[in-house]
């Protein structure tokens, strides 16, 4: 059970495999052919041996490095296919090459299949056909790994993408006389959800309830705690919580959440009760709004407390009642749509944003947020585009068809 160093003979070419080659073998004299073979060979490494199954997997459970197996099928502790698929269940990265009898050619295609990467007929091979046959399996061995890691991520990617997806809101509306629209950018890399979050709920009196936030940063734990948050506003809302409390809950959701003492989150909630001719906005340090009348637009700016985890429990919020007519609507926006670059030295801006919505004041609901999503992506594409999430809701009553 020892190391049998092998030596190669001068101005010999040598393959440097960079792994172990381990013989587990109990006869004596067929290692010592394996020995002499290897010498011969172009291989740049030594041998172990062990003479059972045993002690193959005892080595093997400390070995840290590539190693390629040659195993002969039959041994005092087991014998036949149980051999390599006992190595292939403890030992999955280690590359086998099966070393059978003259008759045994049928059982080294059936150790292929069994997960060894190549066999070998004892007496039928060369010092060159050992070292191919090392070298090719460790190089599948290699492929294997690779191929399943591949598969592997995949697999991961598309169950984040299913979660992702199933975590993205629905708007809860009960009818069709109200109009909710949306855009949603993750700036997150080949992410679906961001700490942006917004959501829209109709209760059963025909009052239409929205929000939008923004947690800071950009990772993972952004977009899960803008997730959580968007689920304890509509839980808030459904249990008839009132406008100002729910902004006091998230805070304290946020302040329990997070993952770190700096992370702060910008809120804005609406309340569109039914044939009332008015929207009450609640702003917790987010940006302002988009108000539409028919074609014209202005940026409203209603009062507003502090974002919430700044300050914990030191936030002060009101509510502000702006008046919209039917054919009204009002945009709602995180940041992210208008701090993209436009220039060396600047951005695009609440004063160009303003602009750009005026110029497409015209288009209905859907193009119309697609257009200042597309402005604002153009204008900063000459500067590494947009680099924040973003977030856009157009929300209004539909405009009933005899009016």
């Amino acid at each position: 059970m020892s190391a049998l160093p092998v030596q190669h003979g001068p101005g010999r070419s040598v393959w440097n495999v960079d792994a172990t080659i381990l013989l587990v073998e109990d006869d004596a004299g067929d290692a010592l052919l394996v020995e002499e073979m290897l010498a011969d060979s172009e291989l740049d490494s030594g041998l172990i041996w062990r003479k059972s199954l045993s002690e193959a997997l005892e080595f093997l459970r400390a070995l840290s490095t590539p190693v390629c197996v040659l195993l002969d099928l039959h041994l005092p502790d087991v014998h036949g296919l149980q051999a390599v698929t006992q190595i292939v269940e403890r030992t999955p990265d280690a590359a086998i090459v099966v070393l059978t009898g003259l008759a045994e050619a049928e059982a080294g295609l059936a150790a292929v299949a069994t997960g060894a990467q190549d066999y070998l007929v004892k007496g039928r091979f060369d010092p060159q056909a050992l070292s191919r046959a090392v070298r090719y399996a460790l190089q599948r061995k290699q492929v294997e790994r690779a191929a399943a890691a591949l598969r592997a991520n995949r697999l991961m990617a598309q169950e984040n993408a299913r979660l992702e997806r199933g975590l993205l809101p629905v708007p809860l509306l009960r009818d069709e006389s109200f109009d909710a629209v949306a855009r949603y950018e993750p700036g997150r890399a080949h992410g679906l959800l961001s700490g942006d979050f917004y959501d829209v709920v109709q209760t059963p009196d025909g009052t239409v309830h929205a929000v939008i936030g923004d947690v800071s940063g950009h990772g993972a734990a952004e977009a899960a705690l803008g997730v959580c948050l968007r689920v304890a506003w509509r839980t808030a809302v459904l249990c008839d919580t009132d406008p100002l409390e729910q902004i006091g809950l998230l805070e304290a959701i946020l302040v329990a959440e997070r993952s770190d003492p700096h992370v702060f989150a910008t809120v804005t909630s609406l309340v569109f009760p039914p044939d009332a001719g008015h929207v009450r906005v609640v702003r917790a340090g987010h940006p302002g709004l988009l108000l539409r009348r028919g074609t014209e637009v202005e940026w409203v700016e209603p009062e507003g407390g502090m974002a919430l985890g700044l300050l914990p429990g030191a936030g002060q919020w009101s509510t502000t009642e702006l008046a919209l007519p039917r054919d009204g609507g009002v945009v709602l926006f995180t940041d992210g749509l208008f701090e993209g670059r436009t220039g060396p030295d600047s951005r695009l801006g609440e004063e160009g944003l303003l602009a750009m919505a005026r110029s497409v004041g015209d288009l209905a609901a859907r193009p119309f947020i697609d257009a200042l999503v597309a402005g604002a992506t153009e204008g900063a594409s000459p500067y590494g585009g947009l680099a924040d999430d973003v977030a856009v809701l157009h929300l209004g009553w539909r405009k009933i068809p005899h009016e």
